[in-house]
């Protein structure tokens, strides 16, 4: 490959050359002057030293750009070692590429500076958001009119629940170091989001059918709470009124726990289930609901997939849909941390 390389870039010397050595030849055939010389000598041994000289080159030129792209990490400390077999060029060439690279470095490194500074605003400002939500959650709670408060506490959740997002959406970039594992009952995962979404369910008439819950798994609580609520979330809204949703474990063939989530509402249409883990993908029926923001299921797999947890969807429109989570075997745990 870098003879190849090698003959493209000499190509048009390469090429010079031989047309001189036929321009020669041409004038020995035609001046009689030059009859007396061997012209069959001539070419053998201009072509030999020709060749020579291509191939000594070749090894050189090739040599060097293998090494410097070998020593890319420190190439300025290359550029100026005086043993390279850069030519005066390409020692210009590689100075200006350090310089251009060294520039959007500093871009680069103000542009994370950046970034830090407006996460570490945002993740305040959700913090300082909870402040106020907390005294609104109370104050609703002492609403008299059962019909206003369940309103309210609907509307409560809803901005909850967008605060929740946002805040494990910034924080999802840095999830391998937020991520503390632990023996974990199902039960106690899932009976406490089922009490956040209480007055929601009510007043829907939404029941729950559990089973299997006793279950234990090792993961990280906090982003497997934030995982369950996004599928529950999304399975009260898409459900349909008095109806009830099914939270139930099974094991598969190869002995992987499976939690499944399964309701009876609105379903998804075929053409939209391939894509309703992309972001801000609504679907058909998202764009009919302003609550919908399609950020849900795409943070949910994102942070289930750091976890090692696989999330599989099944659906049929108008009949219901139903969400797995595939939890990993302890051993495949131990080889994704290291432990």
């Amino acid at each position: 490959m870098g003879f190849l390389l090698f003959l493209k870039e000499r190509l048009a010397w390469i090429a010079f050359i031989f047309i001189l050595i036929s321009f020669i030849n041409i004038i020995f055939f035609l001046d009689a002057g030059f009859s007396g010389i061997s012209t069959s000598y001539f070419n053998i041994v201009t072509t030999v030293l020709v060749v020579s000289f291509l191939f000594w080159r070749c090894i050189k030129e090739t040599q060097g750009v293998n090494h410097f792209l070998g020593n890319l990490s420190n190439a300025r400390e290359f550029l100026y070692r005086q043993d390279t077999a850069l030519s005066p060029f390409q020692r210009k060439y590689f100075e200006e590429f350090q310089n251009v690279i060294e520039q959007k470095e500093v871009l680069l490194n103000q542009s994370n500076v950046k970034l830090l500074e407006d996460t570490e605003a945002l993740l305040a400002w959700v913090h300082e958001m909870k402040t106020p939500l907390t005294a609104l959650k109370l104050m609703i709670e002492q609403v008299e009119d059962i019909r206003l408060r369940h309103r309210l506490e609907n509307e409560w959740m809803r901005i909850h629940l967008l605060l929740d997002q946002q805040l494990h959406h910034t924080r999802l970039a840095s999830i391998e170091k937020d991520n503390r594992l632990e023996n974990i009952v199902l039960k106690s995962v899932i009976f406490n989001e089922i009490r956040e979404f209480q007055t929601w369910c009510m007043e829907k008439g939404i029941g729950f059918q559990t089973e299997g819950l006793d279950q234990k798994v090792i993961s990280d609580r906090k982003w497997l709470c934030f995982i369950v609520r996004q599928i529950l979330s999304n399975a009260i809204k898409y459900s349909h009124g008095n109806s009830e949703i099914s939270i139930y474990t099974e094991m598969d063939d190869s002995s992987h726990l499976l939690l499944h989530f399964e309701d009876h509402g609105v379903g998804i249409r075929p053409e939209d289930l391939p894509r309703i883990f992309q972001k801000s993908y609504t679907g058909t029926i998202g764009r009919e609901s302003v609550q919908s923001t399609g950020m849900g299921l795409y943070l949910a797999q994102n942070a289930a997939e750091s976890l090692g947890i696989a999330i599989y969807a099944q659906s049929t429109l108008n009949v219901g849909s139903k969400f797995t989570l595939k939890f990993p075997l302890q051993n495949e745990y131990q080889k994704s941390y290291g432990r």
